[in-house]
């Protein structure tokens, strides 16, 4: 079996980023340590005091209560757990709520269930369309709730895009929703330890984060909802986190999850201002080598370590494969499906075409990114998109 080289530069921190030295020695103290956190002896009594201070202090960080955080394997089920279980108890109890708004640039974790939902459980799903940023296109969100208020089971919007780096209008798509007591889930894995983010103050009813994006470890997330938010639990089992997501607890993964949840929010301000400047020189210094290069995503409003950049006349896997054989790691952020390059639906929501939406690069950077890293990229890429335009033209 071959082996695999670690990557010199790593620039693919919204994939997954390094574990914090917090998150590594909060989860290792707990390892030798043995008890279920639904026992009652004394061995599970410990491991269940472990599990509500690591709630306690994410509830303290995040601006919501302990009892509002439900522990769950990550992003992807704490998103299925909020939508089909908030769209289940709510067209139950009012079969004429059928519709489900969501934006257009959602993640898969959020669009596939969706569409799941709309092929097998009869539900109604409207994409509302986004602005040449990735942004909401608020005025269309609301004509679509004003349409038919009555029918429509909740609202879908992540705090921040996984591949452009766009912060959302969260807050405007709580007031309009909340006139008609809709209740709204927002996807912000991409955006806790990154930008400010408070569960009371944002007004949305459940928000899905998880651990490995923000230093802490794979396997653990969390979905944060209001006490009185209705659920159909997709587990059943033994009732445990409020009977919406049964299973055994890991006391292990969540002393983890919330020492790398309570450092990466404290360390927030200071984290934002060192990575947006490297990534605003990335950006410079790119566009510099190669004059064609633009920046994709809202030019303000954005996550500050995400840098996505278009290359004309290129294909992104191309590119990533060129700088990943020079030990540089980033993301084109679009699926490839048998070896084949698919266009970003991201972009395309974005008004670009088909071409467009494949000659992406996604340069995302974290708390181990130096300036170092930067200059590897600069040095790097000229050559890359001269050798990645070649190849194009050849085709």
């Amino acid at each position: 079996m071959n082996s695999v080289s670690a990557p010199t530069v790593y620039l693919d921190h919204a994939a997954t980023t390094p574990m914090l030295p917090e998150a590594i020695e909060a989860m290792t103290a707990e390892m030798t340590k043995v008890g279920n956190a639904s026992s009652l002896h004394g061995a599970g009594r410990a491991a269940r005091r472990v599990v509500e201070e690591g709630r306690e202090a994410i509830a303290g960080v995040l601006g919501c209560r302990p009892g509002d955080v439900i522990f769950t394997s990550g992003g992807t089920e704490s998103d299925n757990v909020a939508l089909k279980g908030i769209h289940w108890a709510r067209h139950s109890a009012a079969p004429a709520r059928r519709r489900i708004l969501a934006s257009a640039v959602e993640h898969h974790a959020v669009l596939d269930p969706l569409e799941w939902l709309a092929k097998e459980a009869g539900a109604e799903l409207e994409l509302v369309p986004v602005d040449e940023h990735g942004r909401l296109d608020l005025e269309a969100f609301e004509a679509s709730v004003e349409r038919d208020p009555g029918s429509v089971s909740l609202v879908t919007l992540m705090w921040a895009n996984n591949e452009v780096g766009t912060l959302q209008p969260v807050a405007e798509v709580v007031a309009i929703a909340d006139r008609h007591g809709i209740p709204v889930h927002t996807d912000a894995v991409q955006a806790v330890g990154a930008v400010p983010v408070d569960f009371a103050a944002s007004g949305v009813d459940s928000l899905a984060f998880t651990g490995h994006k923000l230093g802490g470890p794979y396997g653990i997330g969390a979905l944060v909802a209001r006490r009185d938010l209705r659920f159909t639990p997709l587990l059943h089992g033994g009732g445990q986190e409020r009977g919406i997501r049964s299973g055994t607890l890991a006391p292990p993964a969540v002393a983890g999850f919330a020492a790398a949840v309570t450092t990466a929010v404290a360390r927030q301000a200071e984290h934002a201002a060192r990575v947006s400047a490297l990534r605003d020189d990335l950006v410079r210094r790119v566009i510099e080598v190669v004059p064609d290069a633009h920046l994709h995503g809202d030019p303000v409003h954005r996550l500050p370590g995400n840098a996505h950049l278009g290359f004309p006349d290129c294909e992104g896997d191309a590119l990533l494969m060129l700088l990943d054989a020079q030990g540089i790691a980033c993301s084109t952020g679009s699926a490839c499906s048998a070896g084949v390059p698919q266009p970003s639906h991201v972009l395309l929501a974005m008004g670009r075409d088909a071409a467009e939406a494949r000659h992406s690069l996604r340069f995302t950077l974290g708390h181990t990114s130096t300036s170092s890293d930067v200059d590897a990229v600069v040095a790097a890429i000229g050559a890359a998109v001269e050798r990645a335009r070649n190849a194009y033209r050849r085709h």
